[in-house]
């Protein structure tokens, strides 16, 4: 009797695997922000600790000081105190893409992280030593130099044999490292690469670790402590320069410094917000956090798309923090909704909320209509040093008077047109941009008019009074000043404005070279006027603040035009564009010099 052939089990599938493994790694690294492998190391240690069950733990990045005995090359390394690996582990774990030690989730650790973010930017290699149980093991995981392919190098045995791991002594052990512990080796591209040095995209080079780890963590789990060496070449002797930082996070820093705190529940996020002390600490901290005004997303005791310097006085002023910025953090904290997913991208770079970008916009417009009143009080308080003149009600009887100029004609329908104009509209309808959504919004969510609808006449045959206005586009207008407190170095530096969309707002730079050379330019013609400059400076700035308000009115005006995308409305909204706007300065001199002579007298009649 034949033996009974076994039957195929129904539903096996061949695993789908990775054919160029090199490329997708080198592809993956490319999403990574360039210091993105100090998070993904630190990350690592810091569970690696948790692994290991103690209670304390300690996260150190340091000079890999035996290589520089023995070399004299400076490599950056990462030491921790956690479970550790075996040899064997470290093989299974360290040579597959998404493999990890830890647990895999959407949620948490997907195994790529390190070596995305290090390896790709470490072709020589990196240098795992780990110890557990007492025994220390090692593997260099590299890019080949010849096959150009990254895996783990082969290390020959002292019996002669060859493997891709190898057991070391306790020679090379770092001192924090007891019985269990890893110390990870960054090589570089190259043997002779000193990877203690910052990278170029790096802030605060001398502490670029501390800096990047602190903006990085808003705070650390308890028990867990890291540090980072700082002045690795002064003398090791020399314990006041050459010296080991805490590491604390932001949450720390800000809590210490703070004049005020608190918390705005929005639609889908908590806002946490802080005011920080008016105090020398606040640019004087030596880089190594992030000490004035800026915004993060914060997920799990991490910081994500932190925005500091121009980019967070932006976002900031589109929170409604106008004035006073460099003094206020906001942290949006994402509460997903039932059945919404909460995750970060890949590269750890960015929040993701079922898989789309945060709503940055609707929070921000949310904040703005329900700013906290100590924000209030501190624009407030900021604002009241400045001064400048109402030259608003000027401007609008100027602007009346030319109200057509301001309307664009129609676009021609003709039957070969390419475009697609809308009967009852100035423009037609607008090409949509790849980042527009529909609706039809203006740039800050709210409906816009009809193209060219610049001016609403209010007039009747009977009933009140009424005047011809600007129709929702008679922007506000706020000169700022780095002398009086109201713009605060780097923002608008060398700029003439910026127009804010979402307040209606331009704040025009009155430190602008362009404005002072005007002002010099006839202080010295009317220098025979005792106390001609404040009035010499109002007039110069009434005149350019026209400029400025008739090229953001005037840009209004091509909403809706099909050939006009918001994206291309944003540009010209834009800083440069504005500044642009008031490099002509012909028909401004010949303004003032008109303006001045009924105020201060005709030059004409002191040369006679």
């Amino acid at each position: 009797m034949a033996a009974p052939v076994d039957e195929p089990e129904v539903g096996r599938t061949l695993e789908m695997r990775v054919a160029n493994i090199t490329f997708m790694l080198d592809r993956l690294g490319r999403d990574c922000a360039p210091l993105q492998f100090l998070r993904e190391l630190t990350q690592n240690s810091i569970e690696a600790v948790r692994e290991s069950g103690k209670a304390e733990g300690e996260v150190v990045w340091d000079v890999d000081w035996n290589r520089y005995d023995l070399t004299g090359v400076y490599k950056l390394a990462c030491i921790d105190t956690g479970v550790g690996m075996t040899g064997p582990e470290m093989l299974d774990y360290l040579n597959q893409l998404s493999s990890s030690i830890h647990q895999q989730s959407f949620e948490g650790n997907y195994g790529v992280g390190a070596k995305v973010a290090a390896a790709t930017r470490n072709h020589a290699g990196m240098i795992y030593l780990s110890w557990k149980d007492g025994v220390g093991s090692m593997i260099h995981l590299w890019r080949d130099l010849a096959t150009e392919k990254y895996g783990l190098q082969q290390i020959r045995w002292p019996d002669g044999s060859y493997h891709h791991w190898a057991h070391v002594t306790d020679d090379i052990k770092p001192d924090l490292i007891a019985e269990h512990g890893t110390m990870v080796i960054l090589l570089g591209n190259s043997s002779d690469e000193d990877t203690m040095v910052a990278p170029k995209e790096a802030a605060s080079p001398s502490r670029w670790v501390a800096r990047y780890l602190n903006t990085r963590y808003f705070r650390f789990r308890e028990g867990i402590t890291v540090r980072a060496r700082e002045g690795w070449e002064n003398p090791r002797s020399n314990t006041d320069a050459n010296v080991l930082r805490r590491i604390t996070g932001q949450q720390d820093y800000l809590e210490r410094h703070r004049e005020s705190s608190g918390t705005l529940e929005l639609t889908g996020a908590d806002a946490r917000w802080w005011i920080l002390k008016d105090e020398p600490a606040l640019t004087q901290n030596s880089g190594f956090i992030a000490s004035s005004g800026h915004t993060a997303a914060l997920y799990q005791g991490e910081l994500y798309e932190v925005l500091t310097g121009r980019g967070g006085v932006a976002r900031l002023q589109l929170f409604g923090v106008v004035f006073g910025y460099n003094r206020v953090v906001i942290y949006l904290e994402p509460r997903p909704a039932e059945g919404q997913t909460l995750t970060s991208n890949t590269a750890r770079t960015h929040l993701l909320i079922n898989d789309e970008p945060l709503p940055w916009a609707e929070w921000a417009a949310e904040f703005r209509e329900r700013m906290p009143q100590d924000i209030k009080d501190l624009m407030d308080e900021v604002t009241a040093h400045s001064t400048g003149g109402d030259h608003k009600e000027a401007i609008k009887e100027r602007l009346r008077q030319i109200r057509d100029l301001l309307r664009l004609s129609r676009y021609r329908r003709t039957r070969t047109g390419e475009l697609t104009v809308d009967q009852d509209t100035v423009g037609g309808r607008p090409r949509a941009s790849k980042d527009e959504r529909t609706g039809g919004d203006g740039p800050s969510g709210r409906k816009g008019g009809r193209a060219g609808d610049v001016y609403a006449l209010f007039l009747a045959d009977e009933g009140a009074a009424g005047e011809e206005v600007l129709s929702g586009l008679d922007p506000d207008v706020r000169w700022v000043s780095a002398a009086d407190g109201t713009r605060n170095p780097p923002d608008l530096e060398d700029r003439a404005a910026k127009y804010l969309p979402e307040e209606n707002l331009i704040l025009i730079n009155g430190d602008f070279r362009v404005f002072e050379d005007m002002t010099s330019r006839w202080c010295k013609r009317y220098e025979h006027v005792s106390g001609a400059r404040p009035v010499i400076e109002d007039v110069v700035r009434e005149w350019f603040e026209q400029a400025l308000i008739e090229t953001v009115v005037g840009v209004h005006t091509l909403i809706g035009s099909p050939e006009w995308t918001m994206e291309d409305v944003k540009f010209a909204w834009s800083q440069e564009s504005l500044t642009a706007a008031v490099m002509q300065r012909y028909h401004v001199d010949v303004a003032v010099r008109r303006t001045l002579g009924a105020k201060l007298g005709s030059l004409k009649d002191k040369a006679a």
